[in-house]
């Protein structure tokens, strides 16, 4: 209850002071509207380069291409190599150190959820839609941010500000361990006074205070195999496949309820031998109508608000797992994913400033996306450490599909958005 209470308060603690556009803002607007073609020639560009996460030199390749344009406005750059064990290309880091304004981390990804052997591949357009592989998550929020510095440089605003670029490479499918794939994120986000994040626009309407954090987790039952013909009796017991129905029973009906709370049992496998494999996540399972089932594995994920909350959770599912039915055991394990970005008072008064600019602009105000409808992305490893919203990016459908689409109607007045936001938070 008291994250409802807490989000509430976000949704309306909106600014209702003005802010007139300035010289050099309009600089920066102007900038934009004259270089919108450049903009979507750019983004397909990138589009058109396959960046699957496990496609190692496509990855690459569009960070290069982002390199370029970020050392041509004075950035420096560094492009962060992964252990080979991780199997990942890696990360793109570019900086630019000026004035005594706030730090401001902008947070994107190079990779897409689309693999080489993938059938969509390509950018096309019609009218004020473009298709492609990651057109909206996130190519067109990349492209958002480095038009955004773009419009910055045009107007001379940018050498003043003091602006770290993230491009992760593995978004779509982080490399293990986190301890590694995430550190430098980490690491810039500590040094960051605010942290912007470019994932998918939920709309002109809304942005991001808040994520759920993800977590996996494993139940291994174990049973007496015996002949059917003895199941409930004091020898046979009741076997890994009513003990595990018992253990996921009990999560639905005593777990299940906290606001922002939902846990997904995702496969399920059961019989006399079961075999997963986690990589392809596919499995065997064998066994007989006639046979009381010996192992039974399931597998699946977690979604909170707050650290508090999965723990407390966490908790919970451990106590039922514990309380076995006759002849069987079980053991429950988690694995832990993306952080929660949690609703907070400093998250709150960004918000405001984003829907001050967007009002300036014309666009409408801005208020907070509920978090249970917005899934996990990398700014959530920082937001302990760092004020920050995220869904500043390109608007569009079909994330993740072949069906995935851009808004080319909105990119401009998202890209003139996030200027301005960026403008204005740099120079408190």
């Amino acid at each position: 209850m008291k994250y409802q209470v807490l989000f509430l308060v976000l949704m309306t603690t909106i600014s209702t002071l003005a802010q007139e556009i300035s010289s050099k803002e309009e600089q920066m607007l102007n900038f934009l509207k004259l270089n919108e073609q450049e903009q979507i020639n750019f983004l397909e560009q990138t589009v058109n380069i396959n960046s699957g996460t496990l496609n190692l030199d496509g990855v690459r390749k569009v960070g290069m291409l982002y390199k370029k344009e970020l050392e041509y406005l004075g950035f420096d750059t560094r492009w962060i190599s992964m252990p080979d064990s991780l199997n990942r290309a890696g990360h793109l880091f570019a900086e630019i150190k000026g004035g005594s304004g706030k730090t401001i981390l902008l947070i994107g990804h190079l990779d897409t959820v689309f693999e080489e052997d993938h059938e969509f591949q390509s950018f096309s357009r019609s009218g004020k839609t473009a298709e492609g592989p990651g057109a909206n998550d996130m190519k067109g929020g990349n492209a958002i941010i480095i038009y955004a510095l773009k419009a910055l440089e045009a107007a001379g605003e940018l050498d003043n500000k003091h602006i770290i670029v993230a491009f992760t490479g593995d978004e779509e499918k982080p490399g293990k361990p986190l301890s590694i794939s995430r550190h430098d994120l980490v690491e810039a986000g500590k040094k960051a006074d605010i942290a912007l994040g470019f994932e998918t626009a939920s709309g002109m309407n809304y942005a991001t205070v808040a994520r759920r954090g993800s977590s996996g987790w494993t139940l291994k039952v174990k049973g007496k195999q015996a002949h059917s013909s003895g199941i409930f009796n004091e020898n046979t017991g009741a076997g890994a496949i009513f003990e595990a129905s018992r253990i996921l029973h009990s999560f639905y009906e005593d777990v299940k309820g906290e606001d922002l709370l939902s846990f997904n049992p995702g496969v399920i496998l059961g019989g006399t031998k079961v075999e997963y494999d986690s990589n392809t996540s596919t499995g065997t399972a064998f066994g007989k109508t006639n046979v009381v089932a010996s192992e039974l594995e399931v597998y699946g994920g977690l979604r909170f608000i707050s650290e508090e909350q999965k723990e407390k959770t966490r908790d919970k599912m451990r106590a039922i797992v514990k309380n076995n039915l006759p002849q069987t055991s079980a053991v429950i394990s988690f694995s832990d994913s993306y952080p929660a970005m949690e609703p907070t008072e400093g998250n709150a008064k960004l918000l405001e400033v984003l829907d001050e600019v967007s009002q300036n602009l014309g666009y409408g105000e801005v208020k907070a996306y509920d978090p249970g409808r917005r899934g996990a992305a990398d700014i959530s490893f920082i937001a302990q450490y760092v004020d920050g919203l995220d869904g500043l990016g390109a608007m569009g459908n079909g994330a993740h599909s072949p069906s995935e689409t851009v808004n080319l109607e909105t990119f401009i007045p998202f890209t003139e958005r996030a200027a301005l936001l960026i403008h204005r938070l740099s120079s408190e």
